[in-house]
């Protein structure tokens, strides 16, 4: 079966009703098979079409090497076995093929591969809002954390210094050496210790430091919380120390300002002790002529809360003298 053709085998097949196919044959065909189809290269090869018999063709290097081997494994009486060939060479029939004017010559076990032939697709056009594709040409450079392995012993005995302003006056060496080191690091004030909750206590202790943090704090996050502390507590010379500089180097919000002016007065008025009652009254008048000269309030926006707390209490000479600087702005 093996020295027919493709054509005349299908041909005898027709004619019989009843073919008998020796096993051997059909082993031998298989093995054929499986060595000339070498494994896929592409997801194209899964396309080729492929003969189920190979047709005899001298001109293939190796083809008939199967044959040889039939013959010799089981020689017919009469007839002499083939000289041994080389073993199916699929590289030949792949080499054979590529040759010029060869294309579909020799029909081999390798296949008709179709060829996949597919226009390049067209540029869409670019529009006036389309996004533009960046290619950065300057590698980001890293950042480094130049605070990172600094020595932290500094930070320490601000923190201490810190601990004991919190509870009362420090001298002024330990006072002076606290401002040097805000001054030399200004982020030292945030982790010095200092919270909202514990401004009070070191606004009436240590105002000096006091204004020298919020300073240092103006810019930060939590400014608005370090002010509300610093309406909310009770009014006092150095509550008003710390917010009269405050308003002569920074521009604090004039809500702020109008609510701690506010406090002040609703404070005068009720205080039950008469001494520390002229007292406070004195400190007021005098912190608001300075808001006043400086131009940092309107008294515009406050004039009628300002004049009935200096017409009650007029019997004071700075609230009558902050009374008069009013009739002149009018």
């Amino acid at each position: 079966i093996l020295k027919k053709s493709a054509a005349k085998v299908f041909e005898e097949f027709s004619l019989q009703e009843n073919v008998q196919i020796d096993k051997k044959e059909i082993e031998l065909i298989r093995k054929q098979y499986e060595a000339g189809v070498p494994a896929l290269e592409n997801v194209f090869r899964a396309n080729e079409i492929r003969p189920i018999i190979l047709d005899p063709n001298p001109d293939l290097p190796g083809e008939d090497s199967l044959l040889n081997e039939a013959d010799s494994s089981n020689p017919k009486p009469g007839r002499t076995p083939l000289a041994p060939r080389a073993p199916f060479d699929v590289q030949g029939i792949l080499e054979l093929e590529k040759r010029p004017g060869n294309r579909g010559s020799a029909l081999t076990l390798l296949g008709l591969e179709p060829e996949f032939i597919r226009p390049a697709p067209p540029l869409m056009k670019t529009g006036a809002n389309d996004v533009v594709w960046l290619n950065p040409s300057d590698a980001p450079g890293l950042m480094w954390d130049v605070t990172m392995c600094e020595d932290s012993s500094r930070g320490a005995e601000v923190r201490e210094l810190m601990t004991k302003a919190f509870k009362g006056p420090l001298v002024a060496v330990q006072q002076k050496h606290v401002l040097q080191e805000l001054e030399a690091d200004p982020k030292l004030v945030y982790h010095c210790g200092l919270t909202p909750q514990r401004l009070p206590d070191l606004v009436e202790n240590n105002p000096v430091i006091a204004i020298e943090c919020l300073l240092k704090l103006m810019y930060s996050s939590q400014i608005t919380e370090y002010l509300s502390a610093l309406v909310n507590m009770d009014m006092s010379l150095h509550s008003m120390e710390v917010v009269n500089r405050l308003t002569t180097a920074v521009n604090l919000p004039t809500e702020f300002i109008h609510l701690y002016i506010s406090n002040c007065i609703s404070s005068c008025e009720n205080i039950k002790d008469k001494y520390m009652q002229n007292r406070l009254v004195r400190l007021v008048c005098v912190f608001l002529q300075s808001l006043i000269r400086n131009n940092i309030i309107d008294v515009k926006d406050l004039f009628i809360e300002v004049q009935a707390f200096c017409i009650e209490f007029s019997r004071i000479r700075e609230a009558a003298g902050l009374f008069r600087l009013l009739k002149t702005l009018e």
